[in-house]
């Protein structure tokens, strides 16, 4: 477990940039300060979308609805936590 330990790690600290990086795209978008309709945003916007729905999807499912706000990234990032944290005392 000790070798892989930190790829389990590095893993979920590249998991965690890609759901931060998409909750502020989202603001940005949801603010219009950057344009959809651009294309360069829009491959960034969809390529980001493909990589995380995978983990907020069952999130969303679980959580009630609130209206407008998302709180499937804040909840994902700390279950990310808690996996890093648990993988670093158990290795």
């Amino acid at each position: 477990m000790s070798l892989l330990a930190p790829l389990v790690i590095y893993f979920l600290k590249f998991c965690e940039y890609l759901i931060i990086i998409m909750a502020a795209m989202s603001w940005l978008i949801g603010f219009n300060i950057v344009n959809i309709r651009n294309n360069v945003v829009r491959t960034i916007w969809v390529s980001l979308n493909l990589v995380t729905e995978p983990i907020l999807n069952p999130i969303r499912r679980i959580l009630p609805s609130l209206g407008g706000v998302d709180l499937s990234p804040l909840v994902a990032l700390l279950v990310i936590l808690f996996v890093q944290q648990w993988v670093r005392a158990h290795s």
